[in-house]
């Protein structure tokens, strides 16, 4: 994989992790408050749901980046807002949720690095780039399973 050789902004940085403080924060509450359990755990679906399609989103923009960019990422980087709608639809209907569709999310999001590899395979990365998607992604994945859980 090809870096640039400029590192990731720290302004970057800082709000990159400062996008975990949500997650962290629902955990919190409902630890303290388990009244308030359906709440955080809409919140926490949402917030995580959001961020996958955001991701969807950056993908677009390196893709974009790509003077010849392969096929494979314009799909890829549509897919999180529809899978996370795809996942939103069992509540709607009244079916069993949030448990298994935030399971589904969590995974999602923690092997969502992996696209961003194969797409630094085709064009360069910031130097950090990855490191800060692997942190991100199991930080946020893995609140999201504790989340489904309580």
């Amino acid at each position: 994989m090809r870096s640039y050789s400029d590192p990731l902004d720290t302004v970057a940085l800082r709000f990159g992790y400062a996008g975990l403080l949500p997650p962290i924060v629902f955990l919190c509450i409902v630890f303290s408050d388990p009244t308030q359990r359906w709440i955080i755990l809409a919140a926490g679906f949402g917030y995580a749901a959001f961020i996958f399609s955001f991701l969807g989103g950056v993908w677009w923009g390196l893709a974009m980046t790509i003077p010849t960019a392969p096929p494979w990422i314009w799909l890829v980087a549509v897919s999180p807002s529809l899978i996370a709608l795809a996942l939103f639809l069992p509540w709607t209907f009244g079916w069993e949720w949030p448990g298994p569709a935030m399971l589904m999310l969590a995974v999602l999001i923690l092997f969502s690095p992996l696209v961003d590899r194969a797409i630094g395979a085709a064009a360069p990365l910031p130097r950090g780039w990855m490191r800060l998607r692997l942190y991100l992604s199991v930080g946020l994945a893995l609140s999201t399973v504790l989340l489904s859980r309580l």
